[in-house]
């Protein structure tokens, strides 16, 4: 969507505050022993409590409140019975609605005992979506997501997931631009002030591309590597870009 008004940026602000302190409180819950469904009823507990709700539940029938994706999965991993275990790579993607009004986020971590190269992955894939948000503002390319993305997981020894793409957002899960995470030289479009985006760059130690399981939602690498993901939901302006997604 495109804010069109002061009351819609502070509805953005409202159900990105909220999907944020739901992803940091999951974070904060996580542990040895509990299964993924318990995390997720915890988070969907929280947004209960804000008065928000799923998003790909609401509009895609996603069978739980958020994807949780352990280890080798990517994305959309379904909660369920798996038990999270000392070492997992953790990622966790909340995305709600409160008042006709969409936000999304997603952040990757490891639970302890910790290991150097993924927490290495995890930093060093926040770090990228941070070094693309500070570059964007209203007129410059669409494609300059891309390149930043894909020029800074070459710096890091890193891979991109090709087939997973930062997205326009605010009215609902998935709404246009879609957004290449490599650099794509035909793609002319420009950011538009106002405009409302997701950034969410998917680094990898190797796969580019994924893997659908027989589940029909969770997505895993290729080859067995590990893979992180960090997601902000922004608003475009004439300068630095409003995140809206912060606690």
């Amino acid at each position: 969507m495109t804010v069109g008004s002061q009351k819609d940026i502070e509805a953005l602000k409202e159900i990105g505050r909220i999907v944020a302190v739901t992803l940091q409180e999951m974070k904060r819950h996580a542990r040895p022993g509990m299964t993924t469904k318990e995390l997720d009823e915890h988070g969907g507990r929280i947004l209960e409590s804000h008065g928000a709700s799923s998003a790909p539940k609401k509009v895609y029938d996603f069978p739980g409140h958020t994807c949780i994706s352990v280890n080798r999965e990517v994305a959309h991993g379904i909660p369920g019975e798996r038990k999270l275990m000392p070492g997992d790579l953790v990622n966790i993607d909340v995305c709600a609605e409160k008042n006709g009004y969409v936000a999304d986020t997603g952040h990757s971590f490891q639970l302890p005992p910790y290991d150097e190269s993924i927490v290495r992955l995890c930093d060093y894939t926040h770090q990228t979506m941070m070094k693309v948000i500070s570059s964007l503002k209203a007129g410059v390319k669409i494609n300059e997501i891309g390149r930043i993305i894909q020029s800074e997981a070459r710096k890091g020894g890193y891979k991109v997931i090709t087939d997973l793409c930062s997205h326009g957002v605010g009215k609902s899960v998935h709404e246009w631009p879609q957004i290449v995470p490599v650099y794509n030289k035909r793609d002319k479009r420009t950011l538009r002030e106002g405009l409302v985006i997701t950034v969410e760059p998917f680094l990898t130690t190797g796969a580019e591309h994924v893997l659908p399981q027989r589940d029909g939602w969770t997505l895993s690498t290729l080859d067995g590597s590990f893979a992180a993901q960090h997601e902000h939901t922004i608003i475009i302006t004439k300068d630095k870009p409003i995140i809206l997604t912060v606690a």
